[in-house]
């Protein structure tokens, strides 16, 4: 349930609800606002019902939360979007995160020369993979604590947060070292062990929709982060398996509108896997944007036909400048600004 603070509740009386939360096996989630405090109390149905905390001081009102992710649910957040900042970059609310970078870290020359074009357009963070999730156990499988060393330097260089993706929690603090967002991939979607210790880190979090999962699965996965503590998490559609074969996945931007309806949490689409080749990125990136997400992220390499992996998909640094600008606009039309710092 939801338990709403009346405005000019005081610290003392939050306090007491919270042990009041607990002391029946709950735990409580306390999300300050400008006006109200809000406080989740996350259990089971019978423990909620427990603390009868309606007319309790300091309380104005409690809702009940029908859904199964509570902390997810628009219902926790009412009309409020989440909005948070990294590396001072806002994302969510009118702000529209532009993550753009190749798809992994190859070698010194092509990260930081990739980097430098995505940061002269505009990007809001920069992409890139240390650790690969790959499909054939003899594909290359990123280049590990090198490529970490490589995003390190590409952000001193630019100023550009990093966002990098954690495939197994042994390399945890490695990545924690480097990443400014911990991106989950479409096959770890469901990886609760590490999601909830990712959750702990209270590093932002860019969780990928799995290749199968239904909308509430993916609410469901984000549950495992938030229920940690850790409120920065960005929900992003990647395309998922149909039963199309004219392209690589089918973008379901229909996802956009439905999640935003369903959540707080900020919505990023990825138009670069769904298609499998980069003619079809920049129609994509602004059908995203004209659908109201919160962002993008963009596969982007200063020589794509070279690439190890992704060749295909991967728009050129040389074009990516004129996508921005195209981008730019239809993101002013559904009232938001390209996130910088």
């Amino acid at each position: 349930m939801m338990i709403v603070m009346k405005e000019g509740a005081t610290e003392e009386q939050i306090a007491k609800i919270v042990e009041r939360v607990e002391q029946v096996g709950c735990s409580a989630h306390v999300s300050k606002g400008e006006l109200l405090t809000v406080i989740g109390a996350i259990g089971s149905r019978d423990k909620d019902q427990e603390l009868a905390l309606e007319g309790a001081p300091g309380v104005d009102h409690v809702v009940p939360i029908a859904k199964p992710y509570k902390l997810a649910s628009r219902q926790f957040k009412k009309d409020e979007d989440s909005v948070f900042e990294i590396g001072g970059r806002k994302v969510g609310g009118t702000n529209f995160a532009l993550i753009a970078g190749p798809c992994t870290v190859e070698n010194r020359d092509q990260m930081l020369d990739s980097a430098d074009a995505v940061a002269a357009a505009g990007a809001t963070m920069l992409r890139g993979g240390a650790y690969k999730p790959r499909t054939s156990p003899y594909s290359f499988q990123g280049l590990g604590r090198e490529g970490l060393r490589l995003l390190a330097e590409s952000r001193e260089r630019t100023g550009l947060p990093i966002v990098t993706e954690l495939l197994d929690l042994r390399d945890l603090d490695d990545v924690l070292e480097v990443a400014d967002v911990i991106q989950v991939g479409a096959r770890n979607m469901q990886n609760y062990a590490l999601l909830a210790e990712i959750g702990k880190s209270k590093r932002p979090v860019l969780l990928k929709r799995g290749l199968s999962a239904t909308v509430e699965e993916l609410l469901m996965a984000s549950e495992y982060v938030l229920k940690e503590g850790n409120e920065n998490v960005m929900l992003c559609e990647r395309g998922i398996r149909t039963y199309e074969t004219a392209y690589r996945f089918t973008l379901d931007l229909l996802a956009v509108p439905a999640l935003k309806e369903l959540t707080h949490l900020p919505v990023i689409v990825d138009p670069s896997h769904a298609p499998g080749r980069r003619d079809w990125v920049e129609p994509m990136s602004l059908a995203a944007a004209a659908a109201g997400a919160d962002g993008i992220i963009i596969e982007v390499h200063n020589e794509p036909d070279k690439a190890i992996c992704d060749a295909a998909q991967q728009v050129p640094t040389s074009e990516f400048e004129a996508l921005v600008a195209k981008l730019e606009a239809i993101v002013g039309v559904v009232g938001k600004t390209i996130s910088r710092a």
